[in-house]
């Protein structure tokens, strides 16, 4: 331990707090001189004799030449004393070698421990030290060219590990960054987004949602069987079958049939090649549905499944066909469901639009528009709330709005024709498969204007799958599940399987085993809900950042303490708004952009 004089005489060298110090004067307390003539009262406990003196000042501590390396090696492993160790290094024990030589003990590398009892160390010790203190200070210059770099924008490809710290904070990974803060930012995924576009680790546009959600961002490689050769089809293709689409889709998996009046709905028949419990099944179960992104798509199976049973990707397609009659009252009658060969053309909706006079579309169109005419008889709503289609294509965002066509209704109408049609099939035969049901909203008035629209959505209750067939009350259908997006849906593939299975009279997996499916299916497909509805914010903010000067018009569709909340049609953006003047629902407003918080998510506006 180390010894204290009680009252060290003046002009003695004494250490203070590791400074070489003078004492001037003592009593009660002691008064020392340090560097630069200050002084200072301290208690004789606070400094520790180095040397006698007599020491007139500090200036007179001038440096030494001695041995201080050969006494190390004379002495190594054993201990000494301060003075001993002075005078076998400078043959003299003075203020000056005594400090010379307390300056090496400090150093802490050769020599430790106190001015009557220092060890000296090993030469395997010394040289260990040393080489950790050089890959210390290697550490803090590189760490220090680091910052710098980061202050300049300037990553290099060796900053990248370092980098992947802040990156799995803005990915939701991790809560904390040593790396962050010493960037200047508090630790959340928001400011790890601007630190990494700050320094040009990410590009300003990178969309970090799809990751951060923890959706998978590759189409699944796995090997696709071949199809095989089935007498069990029927052939249906001598009837015309058109696949209507957005332009540029490209995953057609349904079509539709005109056969007097039976109206077929044709369905892409993936569970012709994606049997129960395969590797393709597993993998589509683990991903829930397909991830449409502004840049791109994302496929829950294998491109080549698409490219083999796409309708319409080849002259004759293999499908799995829904056919029914619709009565005055709008009930289907005499249903019919069968694997087919179907022969597709495929159609946009701007194209069918224009032919909704013409056959076979406009009996088409007369038959489903008394299925609908049924469905809000029983009490379905129709919530007419702007909607947009989002792309990038080369870095370039393109915001669509999507009109309200007669022609995607008709197509809407049909797959939930198809849907019911399922939905009965299986509960008639006792297939286990999962419907899609939806409790009645909390609120009861149809809702006419956007106001009310936006309002009313919110008393609606999430449709759920169930293993018991119930209402759905949005859709105003008593029955239904989801069966016309194999392709893009997990619980639709799960629904052929088990009708595939049912018609080629193949052992039906049970209800239990159907739960278990979906239930692992819905958990992956929140992800891509996400994930979407967070890009598609993500690349309309970009849209408006990319626009500084956007000027547009709004609804107001809400009050909220002294704020509007103001429907953007035109590119089907919900945001809040403070204003002055008062103003009522529904009522039309010319907004601005004021700025865009793309990290945040977040943009304001001004009414003007």
């Amino acid at each position: 331990m180390a010894t204290h004089q009680a009252n060290p005489p003046v002009d003695s060298l004494v250490l203070y707090k590791n400074r070489p110090a003078r004492v001037a004067s003592v009593g009660e307390k002691i008064e020392i001189e340090l560097d630069g003539d200050q002084s200072k009262r301290v208690r004789p406990k606070d400094v520790e004799l180095l040397h006698p003196g007599p020491l007139r000042r500090l200036a007179d501590l001038i440096p030494q030449e001695g041995e201080l390396t050969e006494a190390w090696e004379l002495l190594e492993g054993t201990e000494t004393t301060l003075r001993d160790l002075a005078e076998l290094a400078f043959d003299s024990f003075t203020p000056s070698t005594a400090w010379a030589v307390w300056e090496r003990v400090a150093e802490g590398l050769a020599f430790v421990g106190t001015p009557s009892a220092i060890q000296v160390r090993s030469r395997e010790l010394v040289e260990r030290e040393r080489a950790e203190r050089e890959a210390k200070q290697t550490a803090e210059a590189d760490w220090k060219a680091f910052l710098e770099r980061m202050g300049a924008s300037a990553p290099t490809a060796e900053d990248a590990k370092r980098l992947g710290e802040v990156e799995r904070l803005a990915l939701g990974r991790i809560e904390h960054s040593r790396i962050l803060e010493a960037l200047g930012h508090q630790s959340s995924p928001e400011n790890a987004h601007r630190a990494l576009v700050q320094v040009g680790y990410w590009l300003k546009n990178h969309n970090p949602h799809p990751l951060r959600c923890g959706a998978t961002l590759v189409d699944p490689d796995l090997p696709v069987p071949e199809l095989g050769t089935e007498n069990a089809r029927l052939d249906l293709t001598h009837l015309p079958a058109y696949a209507i689409d957005d332009e540029g889709n490209q995953d057609p998996d349904d079509a539709l049939s005109l056969d007097g009046d039976r109206l077929w709905v044709h369905v892409a028949d993936v569970a012709a090649l994606v049997e129960a419990g395969s590797d393709l099944e597993r993998e589509a179960r683990t991903r829930g549905a397909n991830l449409y992104l502004p840049e791109g798509v994302v496929n829950m199976l294998p491109a080549a499944i698409t490219e083999r049973l796409g309708l319409g990707l080849h002259e004759v397609s293999p499908a799995l066909s829904f056919g029914f009659r619709c009565d005055e009252q709008g009930e289907l009658r005499d249903i019919q469901v069968v694997a087919s060969w179907v022969r597709v053309e495929r159609c946009t909706y701007e194209g069918v639009e224009t032919q909704l006079d013409q056959s076979p579309f406009a009996e088409m169109l007369a038959v489903v528009e008394r299925f609908q005419s049924r469905r809000k008889a029983n009490g379905a709503s129709s919530l007419a709330l702007p909607e947009v289609s989002v792309r990038v294509l080369d870095g370039r965002v393109t915001i669509r709005p999507l009109p309200r066509l007669r022609s995607r209704e008709l197509v809407t109408n049909a797959m939930l024709m198809a849907g019911e049609v399922a939905a009965r099939f299986c509960a008639e035969r006792e297939i286990a498969i999962p419907f899609a049901t939806q409790a009645p909203p909390d609120s009861g008035a149809e809702a006419e204007d956007l106001a009310s629209m936006f309002a009313r959505r919110r008393c609606f209750k999430p449709t759920r799958l169930a293993m018991t067939p119930e209402p759905h009350s949005g859709l105003g259908l008593p029955i239904y599940t989801r069966a016309t997006s194999p392709l893009r849906r997990y619980s639709d593939l799960l629904v052929h399987q088990q009708i595939r299975a049912s018609l080629a009279g193949r052992d039906l997996l049970g209800a239990e085993s159907v739960h278990e499916r979906v239930a692992e299916a819905d958990v992956a497909s929140k992800v891509i809900r996400r994930s979407e509805r967070f890009s598609n914010q993500h690349w309309k903010l970009v849209f408006l950042r990319d626009h500084s000067g956007w000027k547009g018009e709004g609804v107001v569709v809400g009050i909220e303490d002294r704020k509007a909340v103001v429907l953007v049609p035109e590119i089907a953006l919900e945001t809040r708004i403070r204003f002055r003047d008062p103003v009522a629902l529904n009522q039309r407003v010319r907004i601005a952009l004021n700025e865009v918080d793309l990290p945040g998510l977040t943009a304001s506006f001004r009414i003007l």
